[in-house]
């Protein structure tokens, strides 16, 4: 790993995968970034430059514990670029990450050179995901051998009832198999204090960031998974038309991390756009 200094002196760490032009993949979580992999063969057509979040992975805890909080990462994804020496990047983002990667196309629209959102999270533009919306997509797969258990679990966390999220976790991939349940163990967030720091009070907000990208210039992919509970495809949708002339994927088949559910359809489409 490479590391970097952040602007407050936070020491943080990244990936690299593969050559050619880069390419900045922010994860999600906040987690290790070793759960991306290398997008499954995106390094094939890109350089994949992929940081760990500040108080992930190799990057180091900050001192002021408030810089967690997600408009604040946003200062991380610039001190990257720069220690990059690229006057702009192409940017990625997964997840949680792409409220980050928004507010950063909002704060520095010049510097962005195309956008991609995969299975994108939409708290920093304000749109919300109804319990009726997730029940709906559940339902697609009830023929699934493991529905009836996280079926119930999730209807025990919907209604704020609690939950077992271990048992709902097949509902985030196409796939429920051995190495879904693998990725599953290594994309679990291991610092509850950047979990919870990053949506703290003035992390977002939806109206300025709304105005902001309704100008913003530079090509966008949203790309959603068909069966994505977390993400699901009417708000990816939703979030595709904030932008000027957004292009929209829904990858049949996939759940919240299509390049496992699909690899082949989720490069081509993103390399496409990329390209």
């Amino acid at each position: 790993m490479t590391t970097f200094c952040a602007s407050d002196g936070t020491r943080l760490a990244y990936r690299a995968y593969g050559d050619g032009d880069p390419l900045v993949c922010v994860p999600g979580g906040p987690a290790d970034s070793r759960y991306l992999g290398d997008l499954g063969g995106l390094s094939g057509h890109r350089r994949l430059i992929v940081p760990d979040l500040r108080g992930t992975g190799g990057s180091a805890v900050p001192e002021d514990v408030s810089s967690y909080r997600c408009d604040r990462l946003v200062d991380d994804v610039e001190a990257l670029r720069e220690h990059l020496g690229l006057p702009r990047t192409d940017l990625l983002a997964h997840s949680a990450g792409t409220n980050i990667a928004t507010l950063y196309a909002a704060r520095f629209p010049q510097r962005v050179g195309r956008l991609a959102l995969i299975t994108p999270s939409t708290r920093a533009v304000g749109i919300e995901i109804t319990g009726e919306e997730r029940r709906e997509l559940a339902a697609l797969r009830k023929d699934e051998p493991w529905y009836p258990a996280a079926s119930t679990a999730l209807e025990a966390i919907t209604r704020g009832a609690g939950g077992d999220w271990d048992a709902v976790a097949p509902f985030f991939y196409g796939r429920w198999d051995d190495a879904a349940r693998e990725h599953c163990v290594a994309s679990r967030p291991e610092n509850p204090e950047a979990v919870a720091g990053f949506g703290a009070e003035g992390a977002f907000g939806p109206a300025a960031t709304r105005a902001a990208i309704a100008g913003f210039g530079a090509p966008v992919l949203l790309l959603a998974g068909e069966f994505d509970l977390n993400s699901p495809p009417r708000a990816a949708a939703g979030f595709a038309a904030l932008f000027p002339g957004a292009a929209l994927v829904v990858q049949p088949g996939a759940g919240h991390y299509p390049w496992l559910d699909d690899a082949g359809r989720f490069t081509a489409a993103v390399e496409a756009f990329l390209r």
